[in-house]
């Protein structure tokens, strides 16, 4: 019995197709997003994928079909979209994906497709891999630059006038303290960022509050994460939930460490002695 995993945010279409494909005999296993789909890519087996590139956003799908081309490069990839003609993703997703399917299409069309990429498989060579780790520090320049790009568009920051040095001169050591903690077995505990501490210190003497150090780390951890979006193609998807969490986990932490230096009243003052 063919296993196919199927992708789809829209509760209608996908339980309308889980119920199709289980009474034509495949086994289905059926998610709403692209979390739980890696999820199962990581720990399960399946046949076939069939997933939809919008979930909700533009090119969610090509996140999935490269994982599952990744993790299992026998499976058949089959996406589903409903703009074809517009989607960015396309081009990129047509070197991955077995086929992309225009919605809406009929059941028996699509069980007509399964069947024959099946019956044809068609063989995909192991891509090489690359870590979550590798990738930040290889791209460290481009991570850099995009958060700056980010910074620049919000007011609430460029009230304070800054050079790109003074902006942006803690993150060549936050990313490193970041890239430390992902190499580390998942049981050993990380130390504290002495980086973060200190631009903590700096963004006090520098003028900003306490609302702006926090959209800075926001900011961070898209900046992070889109340098991810542009390496899709090699990371190594059998560990990217893991260091996606302990990416978020670790960007949290340093900034509750860059608060603790930036709030006055948590440094201790001077030791004052009762009156005689």
């Amino acid at each position: 019995m063919p296993r196919i995993l199927l992708a789809e945010d829209d509760k209608g279409v996908r339980e309308m197709l889980q119920v199709s494909l289980e009474r034509d005999g495949f086994d289905v296993v059926a998610v709403p997003n692209v979390c739980e789909a890696l999820n199962r890519i990581a720990t399960q087996t399946f046949d076939v994928l069939l997933s939809d590139l919008h979930m909700p956003q533009a090119g969610d799908g090509f996140t999935v079909v490269s994982a599952m081309r990744h993790t299992h490069p026998g499976a058949v990839t089959l996406v589903l979209s409903g703009y074809p003609e517009l989607d960015e993703a396309l081009s990129a997703i047509r070197l991955q994906a077995d086929e992309i399917l225009v919605k809406p299409i009929q059941i028996a069309s699509l069980r007509k497709i399964i069947h024959e990429k099946l019956r044809n498989p068609v063989a995909h060579p192991r891509h090489s891999t690359k870590s979550v780790a590798f990738i930040l520090e290889q791209d460290l320049d481009g991570t850099i630059r995009d958060w700056m790009a980010l910074v620049e568009r919000e007011e609430e920051l460029t009230c304070i006038p800054l050079s790109f040095d003074e902006r942006s001169g803690h993150l060549p050591n936050l990313i490193a303290d970041l890239i430390y903690r992902l190499r580390l077995p998942a049981t050993a505990k990380a130390n504290f960022s002495i980086a973060a501490r200190e631009h903590g210190k700096l963004r006090r003497k520098q003028g900003y509050t306490a609302a702006m150090l926090v959209e800075e780390s926001r900011i961070l951890q898209v900046s992070i994460f889109n340098t991810l979006q542009n390496n899709l193609s090699s990371v190594d998807f059998s560990q990217v939930l893991l260091d996606v969490m302990t990416i978020a986990d670790e960007v949290d932490s340093q900034l509750k460490q860059a608060m603790f230096s930036f709030d006055i009243k948590s440094e201790p003052g001077p030791v004052q002695l009762p009156a005689a």
